[in-house]
C-alpha cells in the first residue's frame, strides 16, 4: 500500500519543477531580447547626439569673427559728428552691420553718394555695411561712416566713447573709440535735401 501512494507523489512533483524549468527558460529569453533592443536603441541615440552638438558650437556668432581697429570720433561741441574704424571678418561668411547705438546720440550709417545734380551728397546707406568673409571694410572720411546725429554732450578730444555694432544674425560689438580733433572732411549739413553736403579740406 505504501508503494503504490509513493509512486503518484513522485510524478506530480516532476511535473511541476519542468514546468517551472520551461517557464523560467521563456521568461530569460524575453528579458534578453528587451535588453538587446534597448542596447541598439541607446547606441543610435548616443551616435546622433555629438554630431549634433558639435554642428552646433562650430557655428558661433557674427560677432565672434569681426574686429576693429583704429577706432575713433571726430570730436565736436554739438550738433553731428562721425565715428570711424576698419572692420576686419576673420570668418568664412560675410558679416553685416545693420545699425549702431551710442549713449552719445542716436546712430545712422551713412555713405558718400553722387545725387542727380551730380554733387556728392551723405545719406543713409541701404542694407547697411557688408564685410565680406576674409575681408575688411574701412569706414573712413569721406566714405562709409557713422553718423551721430545728435550730440546730448560734447565730444571732448582725447576721451573716449562706446559704440555698439548690431549685427545681423542679432549679435553685437561694443567698439571703444577716443575722440579726436579732425580739421578735414567738415560735414556741411542742408536739411532741405535728401543727404547732407561734404565738401573736404585739405
Amino acid at each position: 500500500m505504501s508503494a503504490r501512494t509513493t509512486t503518484p507523489t513522485s510524478r506530480a512533483s516532476v511535473r511541476p519543477r519542468r514546468t517551472a524549468l520551461l517557464g523560467a527558460a521563456v521568461t530569460t529569453l524575453a528579458l534578453l531580447a528587451v535588453a538587446g533592443c534597448s542596447a541598439s536603441a541607446d547606441t543610435s541615440s548616443g551616435a546622433a547626439t555629438p554630431s549634433t552638438a558639435s554642428g552646433s558650437a562650430s557655428e558661433g556668432t557674427a560677432a565672434d569673427h569681426l574686429t576693429a581697429t583704429d577706432p575713433w570720433i571726430k570730436a565736436a561741441e554739438s550738433g553731428m559728428t562721425a565715428a570711424f574704424a576698419v572692420l576686419h571678418n576673420d570668418g568664412d561668411q560675410d558679416v553685416t552691420v545693420v545699425g549702431a547705438t551710442s549713449d552719445l546720440s542716436p546712430v545712422q550709417i551713412h555713405e558718400m553718394a553722387t545725387d542727380d545734380s551730380g554733387a556728392m551728397v551723405m545719406r543713409e546707406k541701404e542694407g547697411g555695411l557688408t564685410i565680406p568673409a576674409g575681408g575688411e571694410h574701412a569706414l573712413e572720411p569721406g566714405g562709409d561712416h557713422l553718423m551721430l546725429m545728435e550730440l546730448s554732450s560734447p565730444v571732448e578730444p582725447g576721451a573716449e566713447y562706446e559704440v555698439t555694432l548690431e549685427l545681423s544674425d542679432g549679435s553685437t560689438l561694443v567698439v571703444t573709440a577716443p575722440a579726436r580733433t579732425f580739421a578735414g572732411a567738415k560735414e556741411d549739413y542742408d536739411e532741405g535735401h535728401e543727404g547732407h553736403d561734404m565738401s573736404h579740406d585739405g
